[in-house]
Formats: structure tokens, C-alpha cells, sequence
């Protein structure tokens, strides 16, 4: 491809292994300004509490996330924040607000390839633990982390699909048969 951005798409991996070494604020800084640009069309996007967290903060983390496999030197909590939903009309639990969620979430996941570091999406956590553990604000409800850092040398072998996943074979031209 010659398409820098479809070639991006078209490589960008979750990384379940990272290496040991910190990633700059610069670089964190880079992937938060890339997702926080809010469209013409609806509320700007979810808040994300992000940074390099202590070692302590990572380890209580990862204690209550069951799904972060990976082992981030850099953490970025995509939240929504249920107040500010409220002020737009929304319930904070309304569908279009996780289509930010995972907007936001994409985004970012495609800058942080773009400048060379490794990113895994965690969902699998216990809200409630999260939010002390980072003590978000009332009102807030952790969705999603993008669990950041450098990709090590070697990576688990990629989980397969038992029959091969193409666009053709989750495609339907106009209408299913």
C-alpha cells in the first residue's frame, strides 16, 4: 500500500508484550492530542486520565484488571463522565457515547503505532476498583484502558481463527444471500 494511513491500519497489532524501558511523556502527550478532538456533530469526546502511572498504581491496577495481560509502563483510561452527558441531554449510559469510547480508543491506538510503541486494549476490570485505585471523580465510569509501551523483541503468538477472516467473508455486497 502507498496509503501511509491505510498502511497504518493495515499493521497496527495489539501488543500483549512490552518491553521494560518508560515511555516519554512527549509520546503519551502525542496519543492524548490525538484522540481528544471532538467532532461538529455531538458532545467532545470521553476524558481520558492518562500518564505514567507509579509502579504501585500499575500493579494495583493489573490486581483488578483480569484482562491486562500485558504489563504497561503507561496507562490511559478512557472514561465517560456521566455529568457531562447529563449536560448534553444524554444518559450517561446512552449507546452513542460508547461509539466515543471506542472512537477515541482506535484513535489512539493508531497514533501510538504511528510513533513506534506497542498498545493493548484492557476492558476486563472491576469498575468500582479502578475508580479508587485512580480516584476518579464521582460521576466518572471507567470503560476502557489502552495499556501502552515499547513492543518487546518477542510476542506471544497471535490467537487464530479457526477458518481464515477476510473482508469478503464478513462482507455482503447489497443484501445477505
Amino acid at each position: 500500500m502507498s496509503n501511509a494511513v491505510l498502511e497504518a491500519i493495515r499493521t497496527r497489532r495489539m501488543v500483549r508484550a512490552l518491553a521494560d524501558a518508560p515511555v516519554p511523556r512527549e509520546q503519551v502527550e502525542q496519543i492524548l492530542e490525538s484522540g481528544g478532538g471532538g467532532g461538529p456533530a455531538g458532545p467532545p469526546p470521553p476524558p481520558h486520565p492518562a500518564g505514567r502511572p507509579p509502579p504501585v498504581t500499575l500493579r494495583l491496577l493489573r490486581m483488578v484488571s483480569p484482562g491486562m495481560f500485558q504489563r504497561p509502563r503507561a496507562v490511559i483510561a478512557i472514561c465517560i463522565d456521566g455529568q457531562r452527558a447529563r449536560s448534553f441531554g444524554m444518559s450517561p449510559t446512552a449507546r452513542g457515547l460508547y461509539v466515543d469510547v471506542g472512537t477515541a480508543a482506535q484513535t489512539m491506538l493508531l497514533a501510538a503505532h504511528s510513533i513506534g510503541l506497542g498498545a493493548g486494549v484492557v476492558t476486563s476490570f472491576s469498575r468500582a476498583a479502578v475508580s479508587v485505585v485512580l480516584n476518579l471523580p464521582a460521576g466518572f465510569s471507567p470503560e476502557m484502558f489502552i495499556c501502552l509501551g515499547f513492543p518487546a523483541a518477542r510476542q506471544p503468538p497471535a490467537i487464530r481463527p479457526r477458518t481464515p477472516v477476510t473482508w469478503q467473508s464478513l462482507s455482503h455486497w447489497e443484501r445477505f444471500p
